[in-house]
């Protein structure tokens, strides 16, 4: 039987919340998306600095949703397995609030002012925690090596700036925040193992 702390009930939660505003927004139009969505005007004009935070909750459409939801679940749900519900909620959201404050500071630098939707900044953030395992935790994750998760990285930073209309500054700041965070919890960790042997 699976003990409760090998559920990955913060993976499922997180995946239920999206699906529930996705389907939310289905019936309120642009509501959601003009209070939520990320663009200059509304946080650095406007000072709507939640946008940050609640951008990672809405989608653009289906395929949008079912991608990273898909993600969201099955490496989500590895990696909570491995590092504990609390460690793994703290580095999903650092990720995507750090993706998106990278995403605001582009389109600023840039002049973009288009807004953009969507939990892939967190996602890409669990990319680089996995990463950040498998380069400094002494602990294994079965089938999965530094090379096999590099590919990964690399093919969805690929596909990412092969298409057309994503948020890639997002991307690269969830991913980099991901790999920060996961590798900070991966010395902390190191040091109080080696304290109480």
């Amino acid at each position: 039987m699976r003990t409760w702390k090998s559920q990955p009930f913060v993976s499922a939660v997180l995946v239920a919340i999206n699906t529930f505003i996705f389907i939310l927004c289905h019936f309120t139009g642009e509501l959601l998306y003009d209070a939520g969505r990320l663009d200059i005007f509304g946080v650095l004009v406007n000072g709507e600095y939640g946008r940050i935070f609640w951008a990672m909750f809405l989608h653009s459409g289906i395929a949008h949703l079912f991608n990273n939801m898909m993600i969201l679940f099955f490496m989500g749900s590895m990696i909570e397995k491995e590092v504990g519900h609390l460690p793994y909620a703290i580095v999903y959201f650092l990720s995507g609030i750090g993706g998106n404050i990278v995403s605001l500071s582009w389109k600023a630098a840039s002049g973009d002012f288009a807004g953009s939707v969507g939990a892939s900044g967190a996602i890409f953030g669990l990319n680089g925690v996995l990463l950040a395992m498998v380069l400094l935790s002494r602990r294994r994750m079965e089938n999965v090596t530094p090379l096999r998760v590099a590919l990964l990285i690399a093919y969805s930073l690929y596909s990412g700036f092969t298409g057309e209309n994503i948020d890639n500054a997002a991307h690269v700041g969830g991913l980099a925040t991901g790999f920060l965070a996961a590798a900070v919890m991966c010395i902390i960790s190191g040091r109080k193992r080696g304290r109480y042997r």
